[in-house]
């Protein structure tokens, strides 16, 4: 066995980090054709993104790892996400390195989410080595980027390699300085064992399979007499049917030992078992390793099947894609108007829109899905804490003590020409500013197009997931890009509104926002509402109300039927009679009519 041990010297793990389209996954692939260990069919791009959704938006959603043989080296690669969303993913992935491929793409040059990205793998102390990548895209300024380098990240213009994910340019002098430049891992293999789980997923046939980095002691596991592991947070044991390796499928070598990355398949069916940042041993009494949280939800929505007879359906589908996405929460929930739903948590909108395009596609199910929410703090007067992600669950007004919100702090990165406008819509959805820094160096030598400036606000959660992002592109013409981090709850006078159809309250409507951002939502909102909802025999009023008070009104007008048009000249008086009558007609229509709102219109109200 001791043959098979390959020692910690040999070893490299290492991560690539960069901001959304990039071009990781691309390098990505390029290492593995360079080392020869992804020999199949090349006509599908992105080896490491497996999603039919991943190939087509380009994107990466779940990480990979993949282990690589390179001059006698092991190489272990963690591919990670670039998105803000999947933040979460990244700190996995670098909690499970020692260095990371720091990814610039020559086209756009530095961005907000791989400064983010920096300096959370400098905090875990990890050694990053800078990489400009796309080289051989036309009309780009290399020297220009290079400097961009030099000054924003502090690399020296010899430490920066040039290479081409597309066509392999340099990608066998990147796996060089990989072996050079990254330190090898530490451990002890004679230590107890002692392993982070940084990601886990369903498989059909080996059940939940975790995916580790061995920090001490060694795996080496027998069929016939599988050993005990420990979970040592949840305080639990398994024991395993399979150990491996990535490469890049799942590749059974029945022995891991300290410093490597690889897999334990567990043969169980419940992925909430194995929570990630936990750490496996196989002695109960290890300590366990620290700093590591596990993802939580941070917006709320609520899907519901057009089809009431899809419940079923969507509840098979909703429970098959949390088995590989640990970050994906869903609990029932009842709708007098639209009937059985769940109630979903997601680490984000681009998080929300995969899982409802995953749904849809993949599964062949119609939704209707509620505006997205954040989740609140409620402490009521006799001093209960509640914790609220729905309109419905706020306690009555006066049972209230107070209710606290989710902050973040945001770094928003820009062309400095843009800034003004920017900060003006930090202040409109309640940003707090914080500090605003200047990225250029004052060196006279460096000519750059535009000055970067990154500001920092805090603000509520609630305001960043209302169009925040899509707002921000538009007036910088998608040359800003931002990332965020929770900081805390803090009190905020947030009120329900309740939306009121023919003096009917339609709750899937309700919504929860603070007393002076209300009015103006409620407006656009009725405003919508009056345009898609279909006209009666009838006037419908449309409201909206805080407790007993309304504070915006819209009317969807009733059909009339000209009344008057048989008559021909007269007295005027004649006229009046007639719609007088008419109107006492629609009064008794309207007590006893029921407004009917179709489906496609809630779906044109949701929507907005």
């Amino acid at each position: 066995m001791a043959d098979n041990i390959t020692p910690l010297n040999k070893i490299r793990n290492f991560s690539i980090i960069a901001h959304i389209d990039h071009g990781k996954s691309t390098l990505a692939d390029r290492m593995l054709e360079a080392t020869h260990t992804d020999e199949r069919d090349k006509r599908k791009e992105r080896v490491l993104d497996r999603l039919d959704l991943e190939q087509e938006k380009g994107i990466t959603i779940k990480l990979q790892a993949c282990k690589m043989q390179w001059k006698g080296y092991q190489l272990n690669l963690i591919d990670t996400p670039g998105h803000v969303d999947f933040s979460y993913e990244v700190s996995r992935s670098l909690a499970a390195c020692e260095s990371a491929i720091l990814l610039v793409d020559a086209t756009q040059g530095i961005q907000a989410q791989t400064i983010s990205n920096a300096r959370k793998a400098l905090d875990l102390g990890l050694k990053l080595i800078p990489v400009l990548n796309k080289v051989d895209m036309p009309n780009i300024n290399i020297e220009e980027r290079m400097r961009e380098i030099e000054s924003l990240l502090g690399f020296k213009e010899e430490e920066i390699l040039l290479v081409s994910g597309k066509t392999g340019l340099n990608v066998d002098k990147l796996l060089d300085k990989i072996i050079s430049d990254c330190p090898p891992p530490q451990g002890d293999i004679n230590k107890p064992l002692k392993a982070l789980v940084f990601d886990s997923f369903y498989d059909e046939h080996r059940g939940v399979v975790i995916a580790i980095r061995l920090i001490d002691g060694k795996i080496i596991h027998n069929n016939s007499k599988p050993q005990s592991l420990w979970m040592l947070n949840r305080k639990s044991s398994f024991k395993p049917i399979e150990v491996g390796v990535f490469n890049p499928d799942l590749y059974e070598t029945g022995t891991l030992t300290a410093g490597e990355v690889g897999y334990i398949a567990t043969g169980m069916k419940d992925i909430s078992y194995f929570t990630v940042g936990d750490t496996i041993s196989n002695k109960e009494d290890t300590e366990p390793l620290v700093g590591y949280k596990p993802p939580k939800p941070n917006i709320f929505a609520t899907f519901f099947p057009t089809q009431t007879e899809d419940y079923e359906n969507l509840k098979v589908a909703l429970t098959k894609l949390s088995l590989n996405d640990a970050s994906l929460t869903f609990t029932p929930q009842r709708s007098d108007l639209l009937g059985a739903g769940f109630r979903c948590g997601f680490l984000g909108l681009l998080h929300m829109d995969i899982v409802q395009e995953r749904l849809e596609r993949e599964y062949d199910i119609d939704l209707v899905i509620t505006a997205p929410a954040v989740e609140y703090q409620v402490t009521k007067t006799d001093g209960t804490e509640l914790i609220i992600q729905t309109p419905q669950e706020l306690p009555d007004p006066s049972y209230i003590k107070e209710i606290r919100e989710p902050w973040v702090r945001m770094e928003l990165m820009s062309p400095d020409k843009y800034i003004g406008d920017l900060m003006e819509l930090c202040q409109n959805k309640r940003g707090q500013y914080v500090n605003t820094k200047y990225l250029m160096s004052n060196a006279s030598d460096m000519q750059f197009r535009d000055q970067y400036i990154i500001l920092e606000y805090d603000m509520p959660l609630a305001s960043l997931i209302y169009n925040f992002f899509d707002q921000m592109k538009n007036i910088s013409s998608g040359y800003a890009s931002m990332s965020y981090e929770f900081i805390d709850y803090f009190p905020a006078d947030v009120v329900k509104v309740s939306i009121l159809v023919n003096h009917e309250e339609v709750s899937v409507l309700d919504f929860l926002d603070t007393r002076e951002s209300v009015r103006p939502k409620a407006t656009k909102l009725l405003s919508i509402m009056k345009d898609v909802i279909p006209r009666q025999q009838f006037p419908i009023p449309l409201q909206a109300a805080i407790g007993s008070q309304i504070i915006a009104r819209e009317d969807v007008k009733a059909f009339r039927k000209d009344v008057t048009a048989k008559l021909y000249g007269g007295d005027y008086s004649r006229k009046l009679k007639l719609l007088e009558k008419q109107k006492k007609g629609k009064k008794r229509l309207k007590q006893v009519g029921k407004v009917n709102i179709p489906q496609d219109a809630f779906l044109a109200i949701l929507k907005t």
